[in-house]
């Protein structure tokens, strides 16, 4: 069984002249949330495997807020530029086709509308449009990441932080 993992960054700062969207942090309740929804996930699962995140840094700050919850290194995040504009499902499968097969679960971290449109796309079911610092878990009965489909995980979770809180 492989594992998808799809987390939106957390609140950020409003965009102004003095950064670029790129640039943005997230806001101090931002910060606060993405350790709530770290935490909330923990509790459902234990390991969060292989984290991939965009570069921007709303969500490279979201995804080494989950690092330090889950006991992963800062180095072993991965960035991946093609999950800041260009985020789409052929993207995601450039991304499992690198990914060794002894790997069971990948994290990425990213933005909307992308990562909505991915989670509904990759479920069987469909998701529903994922808030800041959503979180939808996706598991899929292969043994192979290249074997992963469109429509065909399943949606094992939707966390949303306004139920969480």
């Amino acid at each position: 069984m492989k594992k998808l993992i799809i987390v939106r960054h957390s609140r950020a700062e409003d965009q102004t002249h003095e950064f670029t969207d790129f640039e943005r942090s997230l806001t101090g309740k931002g910060k606060s949330i993405a350790r709530l929804m770290a935490n909330v996930l923990k509790a459902k699962e234990k390991r969060i495997g292989v984290l991939i995140t965009s570069p921007a840094f709303r969500a490279l700050e979201t995804a080494l807020i989950f690092a330090e919850e889950f006991n992963i290194k800062h180095e072993q995040i991965t960035l991946n530029s093609k999950m800041y504009l260009r985020m789409n499902t052929r993207a995601l499968d450039e991304i499992f086709s690198v990914t060794s097969d002894d790997i069971d679960t990948i994290t990425i971290f990213g933005h909307n509308p992308a990562f909505s449109e991915i989670a509904n796309a990759m479920s069987n079911e469909g998701c529903d449009y994922m808030p800041k610092c959503g979180i939808a878990v996706l598991y899929f009965n292969v043994k192979k990441w290249t074997e992963v489909l469109r429509s065909k995980g399943k949606l094992e979770f939707l966390l949303k932080p306004e139920k969480a809180l």
